[in-house]
């Protein structure tokens, strides 16, 4: 199709003219999409290996979840939370019971859930009358927010100086890092069992153990990002279950509402009175509508045994990509829990993105030499097959691209 004829043009040269400059977005206007396709304005497929950056792990357009926001909105979109309603209550109460936690805070994105966590943990340090330090690991994100960028990379930092006090950043996977910076005056350690934007970095089983140790011992609040690898991704609800060390607090958000925003903050009873009434709170949190959808999801995520799928799926994604690349010496390392899996290249993968996108596939690029596949949990073989063959083809043009501009 050509230029002048495009759909998606106009959508295009609209959003460039007048929304802020923040996104260095790829000239696509996606239109529409079922399962683990998308749609552009001018009718081109794309299978969604990213899936909106994990959310849309039931797929596109789920038909339970479009029912239930269809049903919801015609009752009820919001009320505020002066007042009960019944989706939160139901949505509240099914979570607890998936999860084995006794508490749920809702909010509406997984940065909003890392802020009431950093609030918990403040105030659990002043409430030891020792402070309310806190510890971060390095090469991690956590959101965008300043409390949340004051925890995670100094690219994402610099530019907004002065950042809140009292936080160390230490290693991942190094214990005896974290025993020398963690005391009775530390309020939390926040941590994301598997770094996302990191470059998918699973964290150690042993370390995750030992760091639940060292919490236990200092009196200090465990707290778990898992807006990205949990509601399923890893193969269980959450990533804490297939490490089996369960944090005192676990943020989650993207695929937890089927792609309509909505974040939560789970807590044991006692993480959760560290909070009192009036000292947190939100607005649109936890609304009826969203509620709706999320708790549709989740029966979705639980009677389609999508825990079951990302595992077998994951496996046999990974397996693919570790016998296909065997030898390729652009290719460092295929890692990943589940259907959260990166390949490290000895190159940078952005160009790879777009070599892909223009054979239909979408994918992502994280930490600048980690191609990110995070696609839809109904993802088929046949699919994944298809994400495979293009990722392997862009990566050797690329690859063979770079040697001749290095060459010349």
């Amino acid at each position: 199709m050509t230029k002048g004829n495009s759909r998606s043009e106009p959508i295009i040269t609209s959003a460039e003219s007048n929304q802020f400059k923040l996104y260095r977005r790829y000239p696509v206007a996606i239109e529409s999409g079922s399962g683990s396709v998308v749609v552009d304005a001018d009718g081109r497929e794309y299978i969604d290996a990213l899936s909106g950056i994990a959310v849309n792990s039931v797929g596109h357009c789920h038909p339970a979840v479009v029912k239930a926001i269809q049903e919801q909105a015609e009752r009820l979109i919001h009320v505020s939370n002066f007042y009960y309603s019944e989706p939160q209550s139901r949505l509240g109460a099914l979570l607890a019971e998936m999860s084995g936690y006794d508490r749920v805070f809702f909010c509406n994105s997984g940065a909003e859930a890392l802020e009431a966590a950093v609030k918990m943990g403040r105030k659990n340090g002043n409430l030891k009358g020792k402070g309310g330090g806190l510890v971060a690991l390095e090469n991690c994100f956590h959101g965008r927010t300043i409390g949340t960028i004051s925890l995670g990379k100094e690219k994402y930092r610099a530019s907004f100086e002065p950042m809140p006090p009292d936080i160390e950043r230490v290693e991942p996977n190094n214990v005896e890092a974290l025993e020398k910076v963690v005391n009775d005056g530390t309020g939390a350690v926040i941590m994301e069992p598997i770094q996302g934007e990191g470059g998918v970095k699973p964290l150690d089983r042993g370390y995750l153990e030992a760091a639940r140790k060292i919490c236990d011992r200092h009196n200090v609040l465990l707290v778990f990002d898992e807006v990205q690898c949990g509601i399923a991704r890893t193969g269980h609800l959450f990533a804490w279950m297939y490490y089996g060390v369960k944090p005192d607090v676990v943020c989650s958000a993207k695929a937890l509402g089927g792609g309509f925003p909505i974040g939560a903050v789970l807590a044991t009873e006692e993480a959760a009175s560290i909070l009192d009434y009036g000292e947190h709170g939100t607005t649109y949190g936890g609304n009826p509508l969203a509620c709706a959808a999320a708790l549709a999801n989740m029966e979705v995520i639980r009677d389609e045994k999508l825990c079951d799928a990302a595992a077998e799926k994951g496996e046999y994604l990974m397996k693919t990509l570790r016998d296909r690349t065997a030898g390729l010496e652009y290719v460092l390392e295929v890692r990943g829990i589940g259907l959260m899996v990166g390949v490290e290249l000895t190159f940078k993968g952005g160009p790879v993105v777009k070599r892909m996108m223009s054979k239909g596939v979408l994918a992502n690029c994280a930490s600048e030499t980690v191609m990110r596949l995070v696609p839809p949990l109904v993802i088929s073989r046949e699919e994944i097959d298809t994400v495979v063959d293009v990722m392997l083809s862009s990566m050797k043009e690329e690859y063979a691209a770079t040697q001749e501009k290095n060459s010349a």
